[in-house]
């Protein structure tokens, strides 16, 4: 009976460091499959399915060489201005981010693109602080496994730029009649534009608040120039 109670103790001791391996290791191997295989949808992908009544979503994968560099440089420019430079974090932007939410504001990331990635492809825009610790692991595998070509490759097919357009290529033909190779700085500058609220904002006919918006962004993608990653 005693070797009995040991051996029992001995599998629930192994069955619980299989279980903390597989919770500790098993995103990394999922983000290293992904940095060759091209995921086929997105949790918000998912999530936007289900919210349309049966309307679907619009997405078609397109390979970086086939999106106009003024698409990068515009997220860039919008979005993450230290992208080449950084580790996955932008901690002048999360610093603001806690002082606000400090101050009573609601929950918000100060979110590097590379975060922005993680919460895209595994998460929900849930604005908790579980959902930032978990978004802040997935985040460090990403970097660590990806090359930042491969990182904006993913954001730039997964970002959402209407309530159920989602990906560079679906957004330039149904928002402009065109392709992503063709996007022009103007309409790349609308695109990023729109990221922190595409449900909210319009880059078909944007209003004065986005033509301001896009006005910046321009702006900045002269002062950046071309971006290398």
């Amino acid at each position: 009976m005693r070797r009995s109670g040991k051996g029992w103790r001995r599998r629930v001791r192994r069955w619980l460091l299989w279980s903390v391996l597989a919770v500790v290791a098993g995103p990394g191997l999922l983000v290293l499959l992904l940095r060759w295989v091209d995921p086929p949808t997105s949790a918000f992908m998912v999530r936007a399915h289900w919210q349309s009544d049966g309307g679907g979503i619009h997405q078609v994968w397109v390979d970086l060489d086939r999106i106009a560099p003024s698409l990068s440089q515009a997220v860039i420019a919008a979005e993450d201005q230290t992208f080449a430079e950084h580790h996955g974090f932008v901690w002048s932007a999360i610093g603001d981010a806690l002082e606000s939410n400090l101050e009573g504001g609601s929950i918000r990331g100060g979110s590097s693109i590379s975060q922005q990635v993680a919460k895209n492809l595994f998460l929900t825009p849930a604005r908790t602080y579980l959902r930032k610790v978990v978004e802040a692991y997935l985040t460090v595998w990403i970097e660590l496994l990806w090359p930042k070509a491969r990182i904006m490759e993913v954001y730039l097919n997964i970002a959402q730029f209407d309530d159920r357009t989602f990906g560079a290529e679906a957004a330039a033909v149904r928002l402009f009649g065109t392709s992503a190779a063709t996007l022009t700085p103007a309409q790349s500058a609308l695109l990023a534009g729109v990221l922190p609220d595409p449900d909210g904002l319009d880059a078909a006919r944007p209003g004065p608040y986005l033509r301001e918006r896009q006005a910046w962004i321009l702006r900045q993608m002269r002062q950046l120039g071309t971006v290398a990653y």
